[in-house]
């Protein structure tokens, strides 16, 4: 039995200890990909906070066929969602605070930087799945499972969304080029 299903059955026991630890690897991880999917830091620090205490609250739920941190992403993201739509609600236009929930991970140049041209150019759920699989390194099996759709449809998407990036990043640097030389 590895190591964290131990802890597991201990949270399961009611161990708070045990799950504090648990979930203490995760914390970090959690947080990124949660600024990926809210409008601000604020948000992604209460979408995570929600989503430890659902996780503690649900332990007993969790089954050890599954990996435990597709687990946790899989209530992480409902839980995002649900923060986003009421900012969102609230303040009308989600770049109204000038904030930028990815600034602190980015390069500093936007033309550069991949990542933002993803948040720009994919649907949320294309986006998530691209991070899933290149920050956060999900097999196709465990990022099908977190976003409820099917291995087929996360390769599709998958390639779909790294052909958007390679069309977006191709014109960005066809503009700075002609730009260059205009």
């Amino acid at each position: 039995m590895s190591d964290e299903l131990q802890l597991v059955d201990a949270a399961k026991s009611g161990s708070v200890d045990a799950f504090t630890e648990l979930v203490h690897g995760y914390r970090e991880r959690l947080l990124r990909f949660l600024l990926t999917r809210c409008t601000n830091h604020a948000d992604a620090e209460d979408a995570l906070q929600d989503t430890l205490i659902n996780a503690y609250r649900y332990i007993g739920s969790y089954d050890p066929r599954w990996r435990f941190s597709t687990w946790l992403y899989r209530i992480a993201i409902p839980t995002a969602g649900r923060l986003r739509r009421e900012n969102l609600a609230e303040l009308g236009d989600p770049a109204a605070d000038g904030a930028d929930p990815l600034a602190h991970c980015l390069a500093e140049s936007e033309r550069d930087n991949l990542w933002r041209s993803a948040r720009r150019v994919l649907s949320d759920e294309v986006f998530a799945a691209m991070w899933l699989r290149y920050v956060e390194d999900m097999s196709v099996r465990d990022i099908a499972d977190v976003l409820e759709r099917s291995s087929s449809w996360t390769k599709v998407n998958l390639l779909r969304g790294r052909r958007a990036l390679e069309a977006e990043m191709n014109q960005t640097a066809g503009n700075a080029g002609s730009e260059a030389y205009g």
